[in-house]
């Protein structure tokens, strides 16, 4: 039955790319052999717990005709022992028309090299002949069935499959395409599956104006699992989250509270506009993205630089805002890309601010103090906002049951590759350590 998964290999595949893909997942031989011995598990798990249809026939011996029923309730005294049992399958995996993975059964071989039945009980004369004539049509009734019961559970993958989202969503912002965009290429050391990648604002499937660019995953087979990911699917999430309006922020009255944004600090930067306000009132801030951030990637670096325009209030004692100041500004901040509980969490964190004043109400002498204020701004208050709109995560493409084991992200230039291993959770409460085999 070892022939089962490997025959994974030998599937009759057409590659034919219909596009760049944005996201790119290889399993290794490493993790091809432990999803074999994980198959072999729940094979034979599911045999285990397997019931046959009862079937019954007749047989002739000497002048003796027998009558029988095999059946799988426990309810006769008859013990079959089956050695030598080999079944090849050889199925085709394809991507349908709506980018979803598809399973035909091409082949399926069954060889057996014994069926031995003994009785339980019983007379002594019967013992010695019957087992001899049930042996045939047992091994003739499993030729016969199993390989049609093969049949019907890929048949059932198969609807699995193509019932399974390739739309994941991120949040109440942005939504994943993982279709396939090519069927699946079989190596002979690994498995290729080329995915779409493109993110979404919700509701809106408009493909951004840029397509992705090819790229190419490592040559390594340490790791079970090989994830790539492209620039473009970070420029599609940039702009997801940009037609959005995820970048536009709004520090509210109870927010500055929060974050101590007041007066009193805008005074700290900036003394001059102390003749201005004696009380130390909250200070507003709105932030409009006026072009979706630009991401880039380079040698362990992500980049994103957001360029929008800032308008500063001042909450008044009698509740009312008094309009400060507008200014454009360009923010170049870095992210941090890590993973936790299966996606991939980008967090920023400002490292260079460039300011300038549109209009103001008050007269400012030294431009760097105000920019000052302003970084200070976005550093303490208006990153976090964009971090915690962030902070749901990008879901990474995943197998069933499985969770991601000591992934590791390396940042290249246009594409970044996380490397990882996987662990099985069985459904029903089990665990299967995956290193307990390595």
């Amino acid at each position: 039955m070892l022939k089962t998964w490997y025959s994974f290999l030998l599937c009759w595949l057409s590659l034919r790319l219909e596009a760049n893909p944005g996201v790119k997942v290889r399993i290794t031989q490493k993790g091809l052999d432990y999803g074999r011995r994980i198959g072999m598990e729940l094979l034979k798990q599911a045999v285990l717990k397997e019931t046959f249809a009862s079937w019954s026939g007749q047989e002739s011996f000497f002048v003796v005709k027998v009558d029988y029923v095999i059946s799988s309730k426990h309810e006769g005294g008859i013990t079959v022992s089956i050695s030598g049992l080999f079944i090849a399958v050889i199925f085709e995996v394809s991507r349908d028309s709506t980018g979803h993975l598809s399973m035909l059964l091409h082949n399926c071989q069954l060889s057996i090299n014994s069926v031995k039945v003994k009785l339980n009980g019983g007379s002594s004369w019967i013992n010695s002949f019957l087992p001899g004539y049930l042996e045939k049509p047992i091994y003739t009734k499993l030729d016969k069935n199993l390989c049609l019961n093969i049949k019907y559970k890929i048949q059932m993958m198969d609807a699995q499959l193509r019932k399974h989202k390739v739309l994941s969503q991120i949040d109440a912002f942005a939504q994943i395409d993982y279709s396939l965009v090519s069927s699946p290429a079989v190596f002979k050391s690994h498995i290729n599956l080329d995915l779409k990648g493109t993110v979404y604002p919700v509701g809106n499937h408009t493909d951004p104006p840029f397509a992705p660019a090819p790229f190419a995953l490592p040559n390594q087979g340490d790791s079970m699992l090989y994830l790539g990911v492209s620039s473009y699917f970070l420029k599609s999430a940039s702009l997801a989250y940009y037609r959005a309006g995820a970048f536009n922020i709004t520090i509210s009255e109870e927010l500055a509270a929060a974050f101590n944004l007041n007066i009193a600090l805008f005074k700290g930067f900036v003394p001059e506009i102390a003749p201005s306000y004696a009380t130390a009132c909250p200070v507003l801030l709105k932030l409009t993205a006026t072009s979706p951030p630009v991401v880039s990637l380079n040698a362990d670096r992500c980049i994103l630089q957001i360029t929008g325009c800032v308008k500063v209030f001042a909450v008044l004692p009698n509740s009312t805002t008094q309009y400060v100041f507008t200014g454009n500004l360009t923010a170049s901040t870095r992210a941090n890309l890590t993973i936790t509980k299966q996606k991939l969490i980008i967090s920023l964190l400002l490292k260079r601010l460039q300011f300038s004043l549109l209009h103001s109400t008050l007269g400012f002498s030294k431009m760097s103090l105000l920019e000052n204020f302003v970084s200070h701004a976005l550093r303490s208050a208006v990153i976090p906002v964009i971090n915690d709109k962030l902070g749901e995560g990008f879901p990474l493409p995943n197998l069933a049951h499985t969770i991601l084991t000591g992934p590791v992200i390396k940042i290249n230039q246009g594409y970044l590759v996380i490397s990882t291993d996987v662990h099985y959770k069985h459904e029903e409460g089990g665990d299967e350590d995956l290193h307990s085999h390595s």
